[in-house]
């Protein structure tokens, strides 16, 4: 059996340092201090389950277990956190997190949870997370590639993950703040305009491939959101 791989992701080396006692024997460990740090590594390594700690620096464990589930969402996530009140723990659940430890935990409990998240997101297909059947076109996230109509559009990198972020959060609206911060990233400096000009290009190879439906819809004012209907997406 392959080995696992858990990312711990807190800004306390003691609290790194225990974990990794406890879950050296059983799983590959790698390391993040805070959510930026770890968006990052998923974007980069094959990551099986995250433990996410709250309160960080830089970018927070609430913030950092939203934007990962947008792009990553068969990586389970457990909220690592001290706060003991049903508010905290909703919100966590709300914006994505798939369970929460309340410190201090023992080892057995926590090494329960992680097994239980990873024998749930095994027996999920994953093709049910990668791949986005609609009527007349698909994404497939593992290859990277648009079907319409039996043809493949030639999308770039940065309209590719456009595309995919909006047609796996349907009737989410999304600014063209949080668009920047998805897709660019909130270290690359780029203009607004940007985010209109890739959704346009988007938009025109649907549309050229011959999808009568535009399914990205602007919200004046707002930003924009991917809509079911005007997809038609295959049930």
């Amino acid at each position: 059996m392959t080995e696992k791989t858990v990312l711990i992701v807190d800004d306390e080396i003691q609290m790194r340092t225990m974990l990794k006692l406890y879950l050296r024997n059983d799983f590959h460990i790698m390391e993040a201090v805070n959510g930026r740090e770890a968006i990052d590594l998923v974007m980069k390594e094959d990551i099986d389950i995250i433990l996410l700690d709250i309160m960080m620096p830089v970018l927070d464990g609430i913030e950092a277990c939203k934007q990962i589930k947008e792009r990553k969402p068969n990586i389970p996530i457990i909220l690592l956190t001290a706060l003991n009140n049903t508010s905290d723990k909703v919100e966590g659940l709300s914006i994505g997190a798939d369970d929460y430890i309340v410190k201090p935990f023992e080892p057995e409990e926590l090494l329960a949870r992680i097994r239980v998240q990873l024998r749930h997101f095994s027996n999920t297909s994953k093709e049910s997370f990668h791949k986005l059947s609609f009527a007349d076109w698909f994404i497939d996230a593992d290859s990277r590639t648009v079907i319409a109509n039996g043809k493949e559009l030639k999308y770039s990198p940065k309209e590719f993950d456009l595309l995919y972020l909006f047609a796996s959060n349907p009737n989410r609206v999304f600014t063209r703040d949080q668009l920047l911060d998805n897709i660019w990233g909130i270290d690359e400096v780029v203009d607004i305009r940007t985010v209109d000009s890739h959704v346009r290009y988007v938009r025109d190879k649907l549309k050229k491939a011959g999808i009568n439906h535009q399914p990205i819809e602007t919200i004046w004012g707002v930003g924009y959101k991917f809509t079911r209907e005007g997809a038609n997406e295959v049930k």
